[in-house]
């Protein structure tokens, strides 16, 4: 019996309210010296704001070389690295690009039946696919393939009569 009243006594020591009781006594407050100080560095903060606002561009540039020479700081650091996070689908355009499509933007009236052979050669269409193909130009014929597939695949619709372009 007198086990469940000491369960029972520490459930109640350790029940909730007892804890946020305690934890409001335990939390440390800021005294008026402290919160003085906060308001007297944005007050300082807001005067030097204030004053660079005032500056020409070539006074702010002084301003900065002087800060990174006195602190050892690189200011372009941040910038530079916001500046890379940007610059990443940029750079990424820029590498070589290794899928390409090739679109049939017009074809001769009378090379139709001649291109149209030639578009089931390269690719796994039918007859009336390839029909469609050539006769509702532009057409998208290969998509995602090699640089050399897609020249060759040109070469041979331009020599069949069809005006292509490599995308």
């Amino acid at each position: 019996m007198s086990f469940t009243i000491s369960a029972t006594a520490a459930r109640v020591v350790a029940s909730p309210a007892f804890a946020t009781k305690v934890s409001k006594k335990s939390v440390a407050r800021p005294t008026q010296a402290a919160r003085t100080s906060v308001v007297l560095a944005s007050a300082k903060t807001d005067a030097i704001i204030e004053e660079m606002k005032t500056l020409t561009l070539l006074e702010a540039s002084e301003l900065v070389k002087q800060i990174e020479e006195v602190f050892g700081v690189d200011a372009s650091a941040p910038a530079g690295g916001v500046m890379m996070a940007a610059a990443g689908p940029a750079a990424e355009a820029a590498e070589e690009k290794t899928e390409f499509d090739l679109v049939i933007d017009a074809v001769d009236a009378d090379k139709r039946i001649a291109i149209i052979k030639v578009v089931r050669g390269l690719t796994d269409l039918g007859l009336k696919e390839a029909k469609d193909a050539v006769t509702n130009v532009p057409f998208t014929i290969l998509a995602g393939k090699t640089k050399g597939e897609v020249e060759e695949a040109k070469k041979a619709l331009e020599e069949g009569g069809a005006k292509c372009s490599i995308k």
